[in-house]
């Protein structure tokens, strides 16, 4: 992990595209503004994270589907063979 120290007002380039700068520090807390094409998907972790899962929640979801698809045809051709 790279660490920086910066000021308000400094900032740090990231790549040749995006820019981030420390814009207020008050009560511990640090605002930063971010400039950045508009490909570039910004997210807080926490609402990155929330957003991973729901992918993951979905994607097992359909591969549940999926398998029970399956068998429903597995089981619905062995019924015809009788």
């Amino acid at each position: 992990m790279l660490v920086l120290s910066r000021r308000v007002g400094e900032s740090i380039i990231i790549g040749d595209n995006i820019q981030v700068r420390v814009l207020k520090i008050e009560n511990g807390v640090v605002k930063l503004g971010i400039v950045a094409p508009d490909d570039v998907r910004i997210y807080r972790e926490e609402v990155y994270n929330a957003i991973a899962q729901h992918n993951k929640s979905v994607i097992s979801q359909e591969t549940a589907l999926e398998s029970v698809m399956k068998l429903k045809e597995v089981i619905k051709s062995d019924k015809d063979r009788r």
